[in-house]
């Protein structure tokens, strides 16, 4: 079967690797309809050391089982299914309390001999605590909203919900990627009055409207701090919800956020240094929410709007490739000529 491999920050590659197949009575093999290319995914385009041996990539994906193992139990062939970006059994401690990516047996796709979504298919491990089933037919309309349950409308809501965002909240998101236009949309399901859209291009900012948001900033730093707390009374917001990872996103939240608030980090963080002392968080109260979403435990909850039309967050999606074009992929959405990427192998 074809995958994609990562060989080294900008050398993405096709390429014919052994078939998915059983190997735990648990496992499922499911066939991709659908997966897609993420923004944190070009973490390591942007900075993998370069490695002889190339590992596979990708982490959403939706898709239709071909085969299971003897202890599945709720899965049979032919049936659709949406696989959040980490695997759980659904039985620990951890999944009970839906936090399913601390699951003591699960992990990540693309670690432990287990493959990655950007591929033609991928052996599932603990699949009747993993995949959740949907009664749609193969070829859906609705795939690319379903495929956002995945990772990214997951992971929006994640934010909004840590964040505490009910009626009535003042909400700023930093961010107008597809997670920050998917906690955009959150944020205003879950009751927010104000939601302030930090972002400067304009076709995603103009997406992010479409989803709710009440306000939009293209400024940055401190210029940026300056409008949203004027659109604030001066005061700020109640909830940051942090959808880029990087050290400047940080300090604009800390900028934004009032005192009593909360920032909800979501965006993979790559830096290590953020202030959480008397000048930054604990002298005004701030709390620090946030961290990779538990998105098996929302998908039953949004599922139902996703089906029936009432929000369709597939239109973060603004190309769609063969696998065979996924180096392509990478490439647009490095360069910012495409927001999020649509794979069909």
């Amino acid at each position: 079967m074809r995958a994609t491999l990562i060989y080294g920050a900008g050398d993405v590659r096709i390429e014919n690797v052994p078939d998915s197949v059983i190997q735990q009575p648990t496992d499922a093999v499911v066939r991709v309809l659908a997966a897609c290319i993420c923004g944190s995914d070009l973490h390591p385009y942007h900075s993998m050391k370069p490695t002889e041996k190339g590992r596979t990539i990708g982490h959403e994906f939706v898709g239709v089982i071909e085969d299971v193992g003897a202890d599945v139990t709720t899965l049979a062939r032919g049936d659709v299914v949406i696989a959040p970006f980490a695997w759980s059994d659904g039985t620990c401690v951890f999944c009970q309390e839906g936090l399913q990516t601390s699951c003591l047996h699960g992990g990540f796709w693309n670690a432990n001999g287990v493959g990655g979504g950007q591929a033609e298919a991928v052996r599932v491990p603990q699949a009747d605590g993993t995949l959740v089933k949907v009664d749609v037919p193969e070829d859906s309309p609705l795939l690319p909203s379903l495929l956002t349950l995945s990772d990214v409308y997951g992971t929006g809501y994640h934010a909004a919900l840590k964040a505490e965002v009910g009626p009535g909240s003042i909400v700023t998101v930093i961010g107008d990627g597809a997670v920050g236009l998917m906690a955009v949309l959150s944020a205003r399901r879950l009751g927010a009055e104000q939601v302030i859209l930090m972002g400067r291009h304009t076709v995603r900012t103009d997406l992010g409207i479409d989803f709710g948001a009440t306000h939009v900033v293209a400024e940055r730093g401190e210029e940026g701090i300056a409008l949203v707390r004027e659109l604030t009374g001066g005061l700020g917001s109640h909830a940051v919800l942090e959808a880029v990872g990087y050290r400047e996103a940080y300090d604009q939240a800390l900028g934004v956020v009032r005192p009593g608030g909360v920032i909800s980090r979501v965006g993979m963080p790559q830096y290590t240094d953020a202030p959480i002392g008397m000048a930054s968080l604990f002298g005004r109260n701030i709390r620090l929410a946030g961290g990779p979403a538990p998105v098996r435990a929302y998908i039953e909850e949004l599922l139902p709007d996703v089906l029936d039309g009432t929000v369709d967050p597939g239109r973060v999606f603004d190309s769609t490739i063969g696998l065979d074009e996924v180096p392509d992929g990478y490439r647009a959405m490095d360069e910012r000529r495409a927001l999020k990427v649509l794979v069909k192998p």
